[in-house]
């Protein structure tokens, strides 16, 4: 990803790993579980990509992991043995490259999982020297987490021994030949921590591109107090997804995933909500405040929410529509696994409230891809080249 207007035409591919290949059945795909996905099934998929026009890939934690999605990270340093090994990843980066295709992977710097060796050993030991790894507010017991996710404490990243440790590991991968990161919730840790980070990646691999992922969504009032993020209260209140909260990262990232498009795309394609001229009002507006290198990736869905054609009422043509739009944008376009195939679910993961999430986590459907869709997809991406 070298020049910005190569970057603005790119086309990315979301790779949920655990449930995209590689797996040897479906059962308990509902559940918060293993299925058995791995970097090796991905690198089978790699004709599937270059068939459907992608130049990207961005794949899901890969990290030694106590979950099936690889956010919870025992050890930011291996590579989790139900995904693979080491040289699949490697594998995985040459084979890429080989095919003429980029990969970035997520990368979770505020966080670890609660089975973390330091993080117990903190919680177990009150002169441990990983005590000050984490924001305990009354030790053992009490701690700032993601959120309100106790299973995942927060990192104290203004510890420059935490610090280092998690730079260096992004260091560490990107010396395999990752061209870059998605990273998660951005507006977790300080802007001192991603100045810093930007600062010495951009030294040692200054090509690498750092997309982040600057998002509100079910943010409560409460878990402000785990936000690093500029004049949080001011950005909670402006929404979830406002060009405010996205601004503070100019100059310190090369970009941020527009939950703002996404949103503006279903109010115009699903809710009616908005005429057309409203919408390319609104997309000027938008762009016009950002700029020109600055990058801001679109996508119709995500792992984190329903998928758009369940959201359309399983209506095709409004997926189409949708993505006729996207593709259309003068940014990145990212395609969930799945959205060219057809994948739907059956109820609202917001309905459901213990890992309803899974819901736009199934596997992926090999067996019954809809050709029309994927011919469509593969269609409009050549167009986007």
């Amino acid at each position: 990803m070298n020049h910005p207007d190569q970057k603005k035409q790119d086309s990315i591919y979301h790779v949920f790993i655990d449930r995209f290949a590689g797996f040897q059945d479906k059962n308990n795909w509902d559940q918060p579980e293993f299925l058995g996905g791995t970097l090796r099934g991905v690198i089978e998929k790699i004709p599937y990509f270059r068939d459907l026009g992608i130049t990207t890939l961005w794949i899901s934690p890969f990290y030694q992991t106590s979950a099936y999605h690889g956010y919870h990270i025992t050890d930011f340093y291996q590579v989790d043995p139900h995904y693979g090994t080491a040289e699949d990843l490697k594998e995985l980066i040459r084979q890429s490259h080989h095919n003429h295709l980029r990969i970035i992977a997520d990368f979770v710097p505020n966080h670890c999982s609660r089975q973390h060796p330091f993080f117990k050993d903190a919680q177990q030991d009150k002169t441990s020297r990983y005590k000050d790894w984490f924001i305990f507010t009354r030790w053992p017991d009490e701690y700032l987490s993601f959120l309100s996710i106790r299973d995942i404490p927060k990192l104290n990243l203004d510890n420059p021994e935490t610090q280092e440790h998690i730079i260096n590991a992004a260091k560490y991968w990107l010396s395999l030949g990752l061209d870059g990161f998605r990273l998660d919730h951005v507006i977790g840790p300080t802007h001192r921590f991603w100045e810093q980070f930007n600062s010495e990646i951009k030294h040692d691999y200054p090509h690498c591109v750092l997309i982040g992922e600057a998002w509100m969504m079910g943010i409560t009032r409460q878990e402000l107090r785990t936000l690093g993020v500029r004049h949080k209260y001011l950005k909670w209140l402006s929404g979830d997804s406002s060009d405010s909260l996205f601004k503070e990262y100019i100059g310190t990232l090369d970009g941020v995933l527009d939950f703002k498009v996404q949103e503006l795309i279903k109010q115009f394609i699903i809710r009616k909500s908005i005429s057309e001229n409203t919408l390319r009002k609104q997309l000027h507006k938008h762009y016009a405040q950002y700029p020109e290198g600055f990058l801001l990736p679109t996508f119709l869905d995500n792992h984190d929410m329903d998928r758009f054609l369940f959201q359309a009422g399983n209506d095709k043509e409004k997926l189409k529509a949708a993505a006729t739009l996207q593709l259309g944008l003068p940014q990145p376009a990212i395609i969930y696994y799945g959205t060219e195939t057809g994948m739907t679910q059956t109820t609202s993961l917001w309905k459901i409230p213990v890992n309803g999430d899974l819901q736009a986590r199934a596997p992926m459907n090999w067996d019954t891809i809809d050709t029309d869709l994927y011919l469509f997809y593969k269609k409009e991406l050549q167009k986007k080249e």
